[in-house]
């Protein structure tokens, strides 16, 4: 049995109520109305509170089956996309700065030391970090159980310093190169699907090379067999240390009823497996938008959620997310904002 409540249904109803009455066309808000009553059903206010403090979490981690032909980039990038989170140059960087966003990038399987950085920087990247890389999936586990246990412990402590920093909204991003292959994978699990049906071009691969990635998926849910059925399992399995720790900050999110806006495939992985440990977790999530991987409709498909933005992104990050924030304060202002049609002279 699930050990957090639903976001408040008399909260909901309240917000829909206020949603009816605006002076506004009956409808005529479409998702923003929506987005506007999940929030404050969330929040258990009507109307909801703006979102002042906005917080995203970047889980970087390298995948062993980066090395096997799924991607179009070397695993080397990884670690220099890492350095360019810390210097706050990389597309989200902008994408937060633009959005009032904080951003915290962490270092949970990079298969790399981060030597070249100031004990201090390196300290603060580093400190939840479970190993340096993770298993390729087709060939072996991706984690051993216990450290699958260590990186859900990571994600929730992590969610917990947001939390507790004052996040309202939270947001999980991405960093590593191969990580389409394992995410395709935790959703084929989910959903009982083949690799062919999930898999993506991810950072733009090659027909022959796509081809190749749904084997491989193929490959590794033949290995791991009827564990898949199991969603700790799964992510021991056909996972990896970074995606591990976010399922755990999701599920510690939703626990502790703060609401996450979901990104890409790789979040939208975790939420589903989320969503397979404790059932209705999901209630707690929306999402920002939708990626170009076919394993992330499929999934958000499953857990009933509609993406706010379309745009054809495949940037991961976190990207997708927090450019969708601005509609998200769009929404509420609406709802607390516009006279009410009885307030009309």
């Amino acid at each position: 049995m699930s050990d957090f409540a639903a976001p408040s249904a008399t909260a909901r109803r309240q917000a829909t109520d206020r949603l009816a009455a605006l002076a506004t066309p009956p409808g005529a808000l479409g998702r923003l109305g929506d987005i506007a009553v999940w929030l404050a059903a969330c929040q258990g206010q009507v109307p909801p509170q703006p979102l002042d403090s906005v917080r995203l979490v970047i889980f970087a981690g390298d995948h062993g089956v980066a090395g096997h032909g799924v991607s179009a980039f070397p695993p080397a990038i990884t670690g220099a996309m890492v350095r360019t989170f810390l210097v706050g140059k990389a597309g989200v960087s902008a994408l937060a700065a633009a959005h009032g966003v904080a951003v915290r990038v962490l270092d949970i399987g990079v298969a790399e030391g981060f030597s070249d950085l100031d004990a201090g920087s390196r300290e603060a990247l580093t400190a939840y970090k479970i190993r340096e890389g993770s298993g390729a999936i087709h060939l072996e586990d991706a984690l051993t159980a216990d450290q699958t246990e260590a990186a859900l412990a990571a994600g929730a402590a992590v969610a917990a310093e947001e939390i507790a920093a004052g996040a309202q909204l939270l947001i999980s991003g991405d960093m590593g190169i191969g990580n389409t292959t394992p995410a395709a994978a935790m959703v084929a699990a989910g959903l009982g699907l083949p690799g062919a049906a999930v898999v993506g071009r991810g950072t733009g691969i090659s027909e022959e090379a796509l081809q190749h990635k749904a084997s491989v998926v193929d490959a590794a849910l033949a290995r791991v067999a009827d564990r898949a059925a199991d969603p700790v399992q799964t992510l021991t399995a056909l996972g990896s240390a970074d995606l591990a720790a976010t399922t755990g900050y999701l599920l510690a999110a939703a626990r502790a009823g703060v609401p996450v806006l979901l990104d890409g495939l790789m979040s939208v992985a975790c939420a589903l497996t989320a969503d397979r440990i404790e059932p209705g977790a999901a209630s707690w999530y929306a999402a920002g938008h939708r990626s170009t991987e076919p394993a992330q409709s499929l999934a958000l498909d499953k857990l009933g959620l509609e993406p706010l933005l379309d745009l054809g992104l495949r940037l991961g990050e976190g990207s997708g997310a927090v450019a969708a924030v601005a509609l998200v304060r769009s929404a509420i202002a609406l709802l607390r904002d516009v006279a009410l049609l009885a307030e009309l002279d």
